[in-house]
């Protein structure tokens, strides 16, 4: 069994005031889990149990943590930890599967996902956020999360797809919306849906119907062959890498594993990221010398530009996966606690990125934050700065999503003046965190 060493102040406390806290816990995480998580650490320090039985969560906090959790991925699985996404993505996607299965996966799919593919994929995204511009007037009020989203979405099936598919992009949406739809509730409800509710029963439909077109277009590339043609314009995208790729034994992916990847990298690929560019372009709205300096970084060709620190701080301060799950499949110890086999384990980048031992005034908004060139500039470790995971299953689109992100907000500086009108800003969601509403923008200019 792993274990180790009781981290400073992270000692007991009395068992009364200990059982007050976890009952308060208790009730701030299903009310207001975004300020509950933060509090789970001050109060309890990196380790945490709250719930019995089914319900019994394990909370690892803090950077060791993170620390611990990605250096032990033989203590977790992920099937049983992410089975509510099976709805949406698949038995064989890439974050439900485990062990041999993963890596093998992984392998064939991350050609997809090189440098050169992503700034090859950079004008696809480039032409469709111009797109959506261009269909903008002066005076017209823009919800620019709404906006954004579809274009992420669209690019991002164009980029999986190639071009003669991205037309779908509409019905796709909206089919994936209602499997989505039932990843959004609270796990009791999860649980509740699979008893063959409408929602539940509407989520299986349209996941089935996109299986069908991502699967009619694999069969019709494989008789046509073409991905292998040098002819073919469509021949770099994702899935014609996908149907093309081998491993050093000549065996590729099934169609039911190219099928599972294509879906969960659409919908992981457009909720994440439209949700962090909400709020990147609420960030450079709300702040006018942001704005102003992001647009000016734009001139500069090489080396770090300060539009990346709006990216990087954009992903810390809102890392669109609040927390990310494990099942415990080998009992550990961990700061002087005991985690039994069994029990799921949830930590916490949004926790992490904003604890002030980490991160000098941590919920202010500084991209030169991240300027190597400051006196004071430190490079954050993988434990310290995680809004894609990390281990062996960090998420392959890391670099697809800050890409999109600085490619969408390039063309909204240099082409859109605006400026932010009221809104709710309060944090949504857990797996895909954004804005209760909006951001929304008055259009005064564009070009």
């Amino acid at each position: 069994m792993v274990t180790t060493a009781p981290l400073i102040g992270a000692g007991p406390k009395p068992r009364a005031r200990r059982a007050i806290d976890q009952l308060r816990s208790t009730v701030e995480l299903a009310t207001d889990p975004h300020r509950a998580l933060p509090n789970l650490y001050r109060r309890f320090g990196p380790v945490c149990t709250l719930g019995v039985g089914s319900t019994r969560n394990v909370f690892l906090l803090g950077a060791e943590a993170n620390r611990f959790v990605l250096g032990h991925s033989e203590l977790f699985r992920w099937r049983e930890a992410f089975d509510a996404l099976v709805v949406v993505d698949g038995e064989t996607a890439l974050i439900v599967s485990d062990g041999a299965d993963h890596q093998r996966r992984r392998r064939l799919v991350q050609p997809a996902f090189t440098r050169r593919q992503i700034d090859g994929y950079a004008r696809t995204m480039r032409a469709t956020a111009d797109a959506a511009i261009d269909k903008w007037r002066p005076g017209q009020r823009v919800d620019l999360y709404q906006e954004f989203r579809r274009v992420i979405r669209r690019a991002t099936i164009q980029v999986l797809f190639g071009p003669r598919l991205a037309h779908d992009e509409p019905e796709l949406g909206r089919l994936l919306q209602h499997a989505l739809a039932v990843v959004e509730r609270p796990p009791p409800w999860q649980r509740l849906q699979r008893l063959g509710t409408p929602a539940w029963r509407r989520a299986t439909s349209a996941r089935a119907a996109v299986a069908d077109r991502v699967l009619a277009e694999v069969e019709q590339r494989r008789r046509a062959a073409t991905w292998a043609s040098a002819a073919d314009p469509d021949r770099s995208d994702v899935l014609s890498l996908l149907v093309g790729s081998r491993d050093d034994a000549g065996s590729g992916l099934t169609d039911r594993e190219i099928t599972d990847q294509v879906i969960s990298l659409i919908a992981a690929g457009y909720e994440t990221t439209s949700a962090a560019m909400a709020w990147a372009v609420r960030a450079l709205l709300t702040d006018r010398s942001v704005w102003r300096q992001a647009r000016a970084s734009l001139d500069r060709a090489v080396g770090w530009r300060y539009l990346d620190g709006v990216v990087s701080e954009t992903l810390r301060l809102y890392p669109p996966a609040v927390v990310s799950v494990r099942s415990v499949a080998e009992p550990f110890s961990f700061a002087g606690v005991e985690v039994p086999a069994g029990s799921q384990l949830i930590y916490s980048p949004y926790v992490t990125h904003r604890l002030p031992e980490l991160w000098p005034d941590p919920l202010r908004f500084e991209p030169t934050r991240w300027d190597p060139d400051r006196a004071e500039a430190r490079k954050p470790g993988p434990h310290e700065y995680l809004p894609f995971g990390g281990g062996p299953h960090r998420c392959l689109g890391a670099a697809f999503a800050t890409t999109e992100l600085t490619v969408l907000l390039e063309r909204l500086l240099q082409r859109v003046s605006s400026r932010l009108e009221p809104s709710d800003a309060g944090p949504v969601g857990l797996a895909a965190m954004r804005p209760r509403s909006g951001p929304f923008a008055r259009i005064l200019a564009v070009s």
